[in-house]
Formats: structure tokens, sequence, C-alpha cells
């Protein structure tokens, strides 16, 4: 598994409307090859907005990197501080706090 957080802050998008979107895309997201699963993040008081996402192997976190769908997040003129970072996964701590690897 590995891990990709990906932070933004939006710009003249309101949450309401920001929330039906990502409910619209939502399925394209789960269509993704090699996602597990997408947390999607909401901080309204510090407009701090993205989400969490959990990818079978780190390749295909990269091979969605290279997507026009990623690419999309970062030249949408909405999203401005954006920040990605990715992680591996400590597999024995996380085996006992209840994910199977």
């Amino acid at each position: 598994m590995h891990i990709m957080i990906v932070n933004f802050s939006l710009h003249g998008l309101e949450r309401e409307d920001y929330e039906k979107a990502c409910e619209e895309l939502a399925p394209a997201f789960a269509a993704v090859d090699g996602l597990i699963s997408k947390h999607w993040l909401a901080n309204e008081e510090t407009n701090t907005y993205g989400g969490v996402y959990v990818w079978k192997d780190r390749q295909s976190m990269l091979n969605f990197q290279e997507s026009e769908m990623f690419r999309s997040i970062g030249s949408n003129p909405a999203f401005t501080n954006a920040s990605v970072t990715d992680f591996g996964i400590l597999k024995n701590p996380t085996r006992t706090t209840g994910v199977d690897l």
C-alpha cells in the first residue's frame, strides 16, 4: 500500500459547490486503477480541502500522477496553495491497528 495526501485552498468556489462537484467526480475516482480508496477532506475554518488516497502500490500512484485527471486538479484555478505528499506504510503497526496488508 501507498498513501498520497493532496491539500489545497478553495479560491472563488463555495464549499457547497465544491461538495457537489466532489459527489459528481467520485465515480470517476472509484474507477481509477490501483486506487483502494479516496477520503475526501474539508476544513472550512482553515480553507483546506483535498484527499487522502490509498493506493495498492506506489506505481499505481505514479501512474495516476501522469493522468489527465491528476493534472486537472493542479491546473484548476479554484484550487490554490496545492501540495502533494506521498508516504509508504509501516506494515506491522498498521496490521496491529486493524488494516490487513
